[in-house]
């Protein structure tokens, strides 16, 4: 279960962030939802282990050997001998290796970069259409409802503008 509440700036979206943390609320399950990228650290600090450039890597690793066995493995299944020449020659199958090396970093940098960015989104979360507005959210795990209700107490005290539970129900502040 979340529960996303809207602040108006970032002092208020600090001090809710704050105010949780101590209430003891686990950091790692604290996230901000903003439209403006602010540094690691200014609202919530995340771990900072990435798979991203793995992924990357071992796609153009995945291309490398794929292109060299397509080049090399295509001239020895099908050999063409001209002159004194070897069958599987270093420039055409560097090429194809190269290329395919490429393609498959790019294809990993994709497949990457949507596994980071949690896409596409298994699950419903709470959202509100003000944070591309420029409104900040800041978004609790919480395992109860009794955790979701103090959640959205100390939100409300910090100076959230709404707060929205998972199932939907926004919460306005009178």
């Amino acid at each position: 279960m979340e529960t996303l509440g809207i602040f108006k700036d970032i002092e208020t979206a600090g001090r809710g962030v704050e105010s949780l943390i101590k209430a003891g609320f686990a950091e790692a399950g604290i996230t901000s939802l903003t439209s403006v990228p602010y540094p690691d650290g200014v609202l919530v600090k995340t771990d900072g282990r990435t798979w991203f450039r793995w992924v990357a890597l071992a796609g153009g690793i995945i291309g490398a050997v794929a292109g060299f066995l397509l080049a090399a493995g295509t001239a020895w299944v099908y050999p063409v001998q001209t002159g004194d020449k070897p069958i599987v020659t270093f420039y055409p199958t560097g090429i194809v290796t190269f290329e395919l090396a490429m393609l498959f970093a790019m294809i990993g940098t994709m497949a990457g970069m949507f596994l980071e960015m949690k896409l596409p989104p298994w699950g419903k979360r709470p959202y509100d259409p003000a944070i591309s507005e420029g409104y900040i959210g800041i978004s609790v795990s919480v395992m109860s409802q009794d955790q979701s209700s103090r959640a959205e107490e100390i939100m409300k005290k910090s100076g959230a503008l709404r707060i929205i539970a998972e199932d939907g129900m926004t919460k306005d502040e009178g």
